[in-house]
């Protein structure tokens, strides 16, 4: 049986979750055999939201094959400029087809063309007129002449709507991840129809801050309810989480998929050179 390896890396938060990958990426991928990867960075500026090209090309360097995005891809004005000219980026696709950039793409690895979709969810976010299922349901119109190897980061807050996106679609793409609420979830499972699952890959970013910022800060938001500054959080240790999911590359359907966690008590987290 042939296969391929792709590992997806959950949301990660500014230089702290950059200076993680770099450090660990190279060895994840000979630890797990992996054959492509997929990275959510929506989040990996040094305010901890938004993305740059000069990011985008660090993780481009540093040995992703697509970058995702979510809810925070509008906070730097200069990436709009990149999401016109180029594809390794996403953008929801369900967002309004007048912003810049597209929300699905496909690269090639070891001979197999994969495809990657990234679509919002609209429960408890940001209003969004476009349905995320019925967006996917065109997608794939295209994708499936293309290739049977498909995934997609749903970049959702709620686990009922993020399992609903992975039934919906049980069957018809290789994989369905959540990102968003940087919290890794422990459901990873191949559904009944071949498609692998997690409700929420989780993140890159510091363990003991809150969702990969400083939680002081926040807990005083909840406290005083009043405007604060959110910062991201630079303290180990830092984690950083995932999953691999090993396809069949004659079906499209997944084999397996386990959950990635690394956690580091030592790094050293410089000058943001990418920023």
């Amino acid at each position: 049986m042939d296969t391929l390896k792709v590992l997806i890396i959950g949301d990660v938060v500014g230089n702290t979750g950059r200076v993680m990958f770099q450090k660990h990426i190279s060895r994840i991928k000979s630890t797990y055999n992996i054959d492509a990867v997929i990275v959510n960075g929506e989040n990996s500026s040094s305010q901890g939201r938004g993305i740059t090209p000069r990011i985008v090309k660090f993780f481009k360097h540093n040995g992703a094959d697509v970058v995702t995005s979510g809810n925070h891809i509008w906070f730097k004005r200069e990436i709009y400029a990149y999401l016109e000219s180029n594809t390794d980026l996403l953008k929801p696709a369900n967002f309004p087809t007048e912003t810049p950039g597209v929300g699905v793409t496909t690269f090639t690895c070891k001979g197999q063309i994969i495809g990657v979709m990234n679509l919002q969810g609209r429960v408890f976010m940001r209003e969004l007129s476009s349905c995320p299922f019925r967006a996917a349901d065109s997608i794939l119109t295209y994708l499936k002449h293309k290739t049977n190897i498909i995934f997609l980061d749903f970049h959702a807050e709620t686990t009922s709507e993020k399992m609903a996106m992975g039934h919906y679609l049980d069957g018809r793409v290789s994989g369905v991840v959540g990102t968003h609420t940087h919290v890794q979830t422990a459901d990873e499972r191949v559904l009944p129809g071949g498609t692998a699952f997690i409700t929420d890959l989780g993140m890159v970013g510091s363990l003991n801050g809150m969702l990969g910022m400083k939680k002081e800060p926040i807990i005083d938001n909840f406290i005083r309810q009043m405007p604060v500054k959110f910062e991201v959080d630079t303290s180990t240790p830092i984690m950083m989480c995932g999953v691999c999911i090993e396809v069949d590359v004659n079906t499209g359907k997944a084999i397996s998929i386990q959950r990635i966690q690394v956690i580091d008590n030592d790094l050293q987290v410089g000058k943001d050179e990418h920023d």
